[in-house]
């Protein structure tokens, strides 16, 4: 038995130690907003913040979380769509398919957190997920977009923004 904090709620889940948190997220914790993409923790869609920090949980094992690991995954950065990143890639129509989205935005969120005001250089050299529809230029605009955004979520300077 695994005792996982998830988005703020402590799950029990039976799985093996070597289950990867993906499968335990998506199957046993019933959260399919994070995706499998590669499973060699290449492309970033199963992105989530642990502590803070975004992982490739394809390539986490349940064995290696501790129970006071808080884990956060696309449908806990806000309720809401609220955050900032979210907003800017809905502003922008960063997603052309989306399926690596909700991993970008995991990254582009913790990049955020680190950098509030990164340069394109710090963007690409954070953003190493995958998007197999190139969508890089509009997902660049979108995290400067989401720099300049109050905690809130709004901007003034959506028009400002072109992909």
């Amino acid at each position: 038995m695994a005792k996982l904090n998830i988005n703020g709620r402590v799950h029990n889940v039976q799985v093996e130690p070597e289950t990867p948190l993906l499968w335990v997220i998506r199957e046993q914790v019933g959260l399919t907003g994070t995706k499998y993409g590669c499973g060699i923790a290449q492309c970033g869609a199963c992105s989530v913040h642990i502590n803070g920090e975004v992982m490739r949980s394809c390539s986490i094992l349940v064995g290696d979380i501790k129970a006071s690991d808080r884990i956060v995954t696309i449908e806990g950065l806000s309720p809401t769509s609220s955050h900032p990143v979210q907003k800017a890639w809905a502003a922008l129509d960063v997603p052309q398919c989306g399926y690596c989205q909700s991993g970008q935005i995991m990254a582009a969120a913790a990049l955020l957190r680190k950098k509030p005001k990164p340069t394109d250089q710090d963007i690409d050299e954070a953003m190493t997920n995958i998007c197999r529809c190139g969508t890089y230029q509009r997902i660049r605009a979108a995290v400067h977009m989401a720099a300049e955004m109050p905690a809130g979520g709004k901007s003034a300077a959506v028009n400002g923004h072109k992909a």
